[in-house]
């Protein structure tokens, strides 16, 4: 081979190595604009995720109050249900029968009798009773959303960490394992939303 060839190929392999570079150097600029459009969206669907949980705690706390409310409510009621009972018992059997007895004895007892149901203002001890349990239901459903929410947000903080990690050490395996923990997250945060007690962990 002449100098003149050997000249030429030294020339043609420098070329072809140089364009090979800048191909690679161009793919992984691509990719690391995909990996970090990756990012920015499980970034997104993370504060989304944090809110959805923040507001189902919320619900569960404002729901929990309000069930105990009812409840304390439902006690007191109890309460003044057996003292009227007792009270008209014990009226009966210290004093002699007559006409104001009898008339304030009857008048106890229906008033007992009122506290444990009064459908018209829905504050008899059987009304607060189903009210505590519909908040106490409403709690637990919230409760379980929040859950959700916590597994989809933590499925999604690692997940962004692997996506960083693809771009740091170009290893590519960490962007796919990125976005199928990724999509398990949106599948919990969907489930917080529309499904909470389906599943149970």
């Amino acid at each position: 081979m002449e100098a003149h060839e050997t000249h030429e190929t030294i020339h043609e392999v420098a070329h072809h190595d140089h364009h090979e570079e800048h191909a690679h150097k161009e793919g992984k600029a691509s990719r690391n604009k995909k990996i970090a459009v990756l990012i920015s969206v499980l970034a997104a669907l993370l504060a989304i995720m944090e809110a959805g949980g923040k507001s189902a705690q919320n619900t569960s706390l404002a729901a929990n109050i309000h069930a105990n409310d009812l409840w304390a409510f439902y006690q007191a009621k109890h309460i003044r249900s057996t003292m009227l009972r007792t009270s008209a018992d014990a009226l009966e059997l210290s004093v002699p029968p007559s006409e104001g007895v009898t008339k304030k004895v009857a008048e106890w007892r229906a008033t007992a009798t009122r506290y444990d149901s009064e459908p018209e203002t829905g504050e008899g001890r059987k009304e607060l009773a189903a009210k505590a349990k519909a908040e106490e239901a409403r709690r637990d459903t919230a409760l379980s959303a929040y859950h959700m929410f916590e597994y989809g947000a933590a499925a999604l903080q690692i997940a962004i960490v692997l996506a960083s990690a693809s771009v740091v050490t170009g290893m590519l395996v960490l962007s796919f394992v990125s976005g199928g923990l990724g999509a398990l997250g949106i599948a919990f945060g969907l489930l917080g939303w529309l499904a909470p007690t389906l599943i149970h962990l």
